[in-house]
């Protein structure tokens, strides 16, 4: 029998989509093209070492791809090949889910931030 990667659909899902980054890259990318720059202003919070890191390992993995126009300036674009854009209908649902229950969300991580403080007293 041969040796299987993955225990299931989900764990093959996350090693493509795995980390912080990643899922919020490409709800950028399944809107539109984007430039680095853009990616980088769209995805708030990411450094540009991991934002770089991120995009290789997406490229790696043919989920996106990068088109370099050989310009001076440099100008890059990426976007989803047609598997990153059958993952980007997959992560809708769960954009989907976090929309319907932001405010819950919230109020759970306000809840738990003020906990935090108390037990370490």
């Amino acid at each position: 029998m041969p040796d299987i990667p993955f225990s299931c659909g989900l764990d093959a899902a996350l090693a493509v989509i795995g980390g912080k980054w990643k899922p919020l890259i490409l709800y950028h990318l399944a809107k539109d093209v984007h430039r680095y720059g853009e990616l980088k202003r769209a995805v708030r919070g990411v450094s540009d070492k991991v934002l770089i890191q991120q995009l290789k390992e997406l490229e790696r993995d043919e989920i996106i791809t990068r088109l370099d126009f050989k310009e001076i300036p440099p100008k890059v674009e990426y976007s989803l090949t047609p598997f990153g854009q059958s993952l980007a209908i997959a992560l809708r649902t769960l954009c989907e889910w976090g929309a319907e229950h932001m405010h819950t969300i919230e109020r759970i991580s306000e809840s738990r931030m003020i906990a935090v403080p108390l037990v370490n007293q």
